[in-house]
């Protein structure tokens, strides 16, 4: 799309601002201990799971008329099954006309739950594989970690009437596995493969070997751009959305770079902040709380931050000729006390 007419496109968007995707942070509890973890979430988590009736009632203040056809609601966490409601949670939203989605680890996805969350209406899930074997282990930190989230995949990708794809989080260790991650997914029949690098937050902010080095996202780019180019490929191969990337745009991913945080998605943390995807500052970032305010009030009338950028526009966004096409990248990129943009993704991509 030409550029000036994306940015109507975007202001439009931004100036509606129609809510259709929610997070729901409903457990922090996880069987995992990722390298690269945003939220620090462990087995016994501090935060107790949030009572699906909280949830329920702040989903219940969205009115009728302003709940799109495409409305989604993603479970996440921490790792989603490790509730035991998780089904009923599937099926009261379900039956109040929204859809679902779960995103996870894989480890407690077989056939049985397979089954069970298919028949609560479950239309959207995500599991992630984040390198061969030994990498993927080392990444997740539990020994077998792979083979159970090969075997979710499977499951999951032989299901026409899931919307599922695959995440891959992009670090220095598995870089080099590309490749063979690629023909393993489309042997296992996945139909979209999403590739993603990792802001120095949460665990991996302290971990250099998570943090690509500029040429090797160069290279990272021109892999995918080399996936894409193949029309006979059945597995459809896309970048994340989280940053402006200058000469690849349009490139990498089908549309140009927008980052629909408090535009389009919104989240309910697991103690009832309400704010955009979970990975942004919540600290800085949340909007109200569920258990203070009245969320749909909170989505129409807050979120200035989101939807008015001009805030971003300091230290190394202050003269950028790009600035117009950016707004300073992902929102889950400005963090900390200082409120910094951490890493420029258009910076990197100016390498030969």
């Amino acid at each position: 799309m030409n550029p000036f007419l994306f940015r109507l496109f975007r202001d439009n968007e931004t100036r509606i601002h129609e809510l259709n995707y929610l997070f729901w942070e409903c457990t922090t509890r996880c069987n995992f201990h990722c390298r690269h973890c945003g939220s620090d979430c462990s087995v016994n988590s501090r935060e107790k799971d949030m009572p699906l009736e909280d949830f329920l009632g702040a989903l219940d203040t969205i009115p009728k008329e302003h709940r799109p056809d495409n409305f989604t609601v993603v479970l996440t966490g921490g790792e989603p099954l490790m509730r035991p409601d998780i089904a009923e949670a599937g099926k009261a939203i379900r039956s109040r006309g929204f859809g679902w989605g779960i995103v996870s680890n894989g480890w407690f996805y077989d056939e049985r739950m397979h089954s069970e969350l298919m028949g609560s209406g479950m239309g959207v899930m995500t599991v992630s594989l984040d390198g061969l074997e030994a990498s993927h282990d080392w990444m997740r930190g539990v020994p077998g970690s792979f083979g159970r989230a090969v075997r979710a995949i499977g499951i999951m990708a032989r299901e026409p009437r899931l919307n599922a794809d695959v995440v891959t989080c992009v670090n220095r260790r598995n870089i080099r596995e590309l490749p063979q991650i690629h023909d393993l997914l489309l042997s296992l029949g996945v139909r979209q493969w999403r590739l993603f690098t990792i802001i120095p937050i949460g665990r991996a902010a302290s971990d250099p070997e998570m943090i690509l080095t500029d040429g090797e996202f160069v290279s990272l780019m021109d892999f995918i751009c080399q996936k894409r180019a193949d029309e006979a490929c059945p597995m459809k191969t896309t970048f994340s959305c989280e940053g402006y990337l200058g000469r690849y745009e349009e490139k990498v991913r089908d549309t140009r770079f927008f980052c629909h945080a408090g535009i389009n998605i919104a989240s309910v943390l697991i103690d009832g902040r309400i704010c955009a995807c979970p990975n942004i500052d919540r600290d800085r970032f949340s909007q109200g709380s569920i258990y203070e305010n009245n969320f749909y009030e909170v989505w129409e009338q807050r979120f200035k931050p989101f939807r008015d950028r001009r805030w971003a526009q300091s230290g190394q966004c202050d003269k950028c000729a790009q600035w117009r096409n950016c707004l300073g990248g992902g929102m889950h990129n400005w963090h900390g006390p200082s409120c910094r943009m951490l890493q420029c993704h258009y910076a990197k991509t100016l390498g030969k």
